[in-house]
This record gives structure tokens, sequence and C-alpha cells, in this order.
């Protein structure tokens, strides 16, 4: 029945009020400079060219489809341009350099990404075998058990708060590879960081709703000791 435990809201919505927020920020200030096309005339594409090769950069370039799902392989050392950051305008530039942002962390060992990576495998193990096993113990009244579900979802935490300062540092990146290569004008930074902002918000509320649900089955253990 701890399902239906009004707890659980008290933890789980401001958390999710944030990430809805967040995801219409995102979209919203993405969509107005979307319409707004870059001076030089650079699209997210020649953007990638020009940083990659001023940067020094050993990357490649492809195209995934979808909206927005813009990211870098450190595996295949490959930057994938979604279809709406190919085109020329301020939000297609910001986010094409962000992504290059994190090429540029990758090139130089920044220690977050290579911390980020390193816990991916035990991340993916632990962050849907954690809840199960926590459920289960708390079923079974098993304290043990319900460490090993804390542990592994903690897991999961760790990855949003470790996140955090990769994805501002990526943004850092970007808008000085944009200015001192004289891709955007100063206005149409302050646009550019716009856009970065809104999407570090995404990360914010990914963090947020990791540590509270944490912190909600840290609270159920104490109840079910007492």
């Amino acid at each position: 029945m701890f399902y239906f435990d009004p707890l659980y809201f008290v933890f789980a919505v401001p958390p999710l009020l944030l990430a809805m927020w967040a995801q219409w920020k995102v979209q919203s200030t993405f969509a107005k400079y979307a319409r707004v096309p870059t001076r030089s005339g650079v699209n997210g594409i020649q953007t990638a060219q020009v940083l990659i090769n001023r940067n020094g950069l050993s990357v490649g370039v492809t195209s995934v489809p979808g909206h927005l799902t813009d990211h870098y392989d450190p595996r295949s050392k490959t930057v994938a341009l979604s279809q709406s950051s190919q085109q020329n305008s301020i939000a297609s530039v910001a986010v094409v350099a962000h992504e290059l942002g994190h090429a540029l962390q990758d090139k130089e060992n920044y220690g977050p990404l290579k911390l980020r990576g390193a816990i991916v495998p035990a991340v993916q193990l632990g962050g849907w075998v954690g809840p199960i096993l926590f459920i289960l113990g708390l079923m079974l009244a098993s304290e043990p058990l319900m460490w090993v579900g804390v542990i592994g979802f903690g897991l999961a935490a760790l990855f949003a708060i470790v996140t955090l300062p990769v994805e501002f540092d990526a943004s850092r990146r970007a808008l000085a590879m944009l200015q001192t290569n004289y891709l955007l004008t100063d206005q149409e930074l302050r646009g550019a960081k716009q856009v970065l902002d809104a999407a570090a918000l995404t990360y914010v509320a990914a963090a947020a709703q990791a540590l509270t649900t944490l912190l909600y089955y840290i609270t159920l253990m104490g109840r079910q000791r007492d």
C-alpha cells in the first residue's frame, strides 16, 4: 500500500513541476531563437565544421532523427546533430557548439566527463534494478535488501549530479568558442546563452528528481525501521 503514501507526493511533486517548467522553457526558448537566423549566415553543420577545424578536434559529424536529440558520443568520437540543429539559426548554432564543447572536454580529459562515462554501466544496471530491489526489500521487511536498492538507485542520483558540471562547462566552452571564432555577434551570443541556460534547467530538474526520490526511499526505510 506504500504506492499510495501521501508522503510520496511531498517528495515527487516539486521536482516534477520543476521538470515540466524546464521542458517548457527549453522548448519555447529554442523555438524563439530557431526563427532568428545568424548574421554570419552559418548553419549548424557549418558551425560544427568550423569549431572542429579551429580546435583541432578529431571527431566525426553525423545526422540523427528527432528534435533536440543532439549528443556527443565519446566512445565513437562522434557528434550527432538532429534535424532541428542543422538550420541557420541562433538556436541551432548554440546547440551544436554545446556538443562540440563536450568534444573539447573529451580532448582535454575533463575530469567530470570521464567520471560520468566511467559510472555509466553501473548506472544502467542500478537505475532499474535498484528500485525493484528496494520495493522487494520493503515488502519482505529486509533492510539489507532495501540498502542494496538504495545504493543502486543512488548511482543514478550520482550520475545526475555529476552531469551538472559537465553540461554547465560545455555551455561555457560553447559560448567562448562562438565568440572567439566570430560566429555570432554579441547580441546573438545573448540569445545563444538563453538557449543553453534553458537546456541546463532540464539537467537541474533531473538531478532534483533523482535526489528527492533517493531521499524518499531513505525516509521509507526509517519508517519501516520504526
